[in-house]
């Protein structure tokens, strides 16, 4: 799906355990890779200065990426000093990067807004999809796991699904980027439509389940001829529950998600669902940024 990777850490994310792993992200179909550190600057007498020494312990810590890349990739390092979000939006143009790596451990909304999240942050400034990972998780793979993980991660999309115009933009992008890699590592797709129980009976149309079956089949449509398996499930419950349940039960590999204005009885919106899934879900998480108007 993608062949441009830019991989952010900050040394406390797991991401940085990478490095050793570029033959793996490579059969997953990733072609170039730019390893990413930023480091703050260095304030002494209250004036901003370069930390130099930092940089270099920073690029030394990355440098093992560098070592005999599969043929046909390309790697590099870079490290930067100043403000993170700045320097990723910049590297990210730079370098033509079609998606970003960020660590993004499980929080609240209180905690988030308390001590910031630049992932966050860069959902809202950065038109490139991004793949959002657990830090818990990436640490506590053995490097068999890891090494599978890294070449199965864009295998199995679970693709949340309500019919809604966000809902086909995100069908749609993920069609968009199958078409443009011919040996795609996409295999299968779930589309998941939640049934809200909580949404009263007189709000709901008057055939709900059919409503979905329809709507999950047209869009099963739009991807029908990609050579990839898709499957459609409707679920019933709580909408972010119940799509991370659905995550554990099938062999997904990581959850696909957009975000913007939905019409319908679900109401999709950043506030309650994606950003949700953002901050919960134990799963890689991809985010496609909305298109801009």
């Amino acid at each position: 799906m993608f062949q441009n990777a830019l991989i952010c850490t900050d040394f406390s994310d797991g991401l940085y355990r990478l490095v050793e792993f570029v033959p793996s992200l490579a059969a997953g179909g990733i072609k170039q890779i730019t390893f990413f550190n930023n480091v703050p600057l260095e304030k002494e007498r209250e004036i901003p200065r370069v930390d130099q020494d930092n940089i270099e312990r920073s690029r030394d810590r990355l440098s093992a990426a560098l070592n005999n890349p599969p043929p046909g990739v390309k790697v590099q390092v870079e490290v930067e000093c100043g403000l993170p979000i700045d320097n990723i939006l910049k590297l990210a143009q730079n370098s033509e990067a079609d998606i970003i790596f960020l660590g993004m451990p499980t929080r609240t909304l209180l905690t988030e807004k308390l001590f910031g999240s630049t992932t966050m942050e860069l959902t809202q400034q950065t038109p490139i999809p991004l793949l959002i990972l657990r830090p818990q998780l990436i640490s506590a793979y053995t490097t068999e796991e890891l090494d599978l993980r890294c070449r199965h991660i864009f295998r199995y999309l679970l693709i949340p699904y309500d019919g809604s115009k966000s809902a086909d933009y995100l069908v749609e992008q993920v069609k968009k980027r199958v078409q443009s890699q011919p040996d795609c590592a996409l295999e299968k797709c779930l589309l998941c439509w939640i049934l809200d129980e909580g949404v009263r009976k007189e709000l709901q149309p008057a055939d709900p389940l059919g409503e979905a079956q329809t709507k999950l089949e047209a869009a099963k449509a739009v991807l029908s001829n990609l050579d990839l398996e898709v499957n459609t499930e409707i679920r019933q419950g709580v909408p972010i529950e119940a799509l991370l349940e659905a995550a554990e039960i099938h062999d997904i590999t990581a959850i696909a998600v957009s975000s913007g204005s939905t019409s319908g009885f679900m109401k999709w919106s950043i506030p309650s669902f994606t950003s949700n899934i953002l901050r919960r879900s134990w799963h890689p998480v991809m985010y496609f940024p909305p298109k801009s108007n």
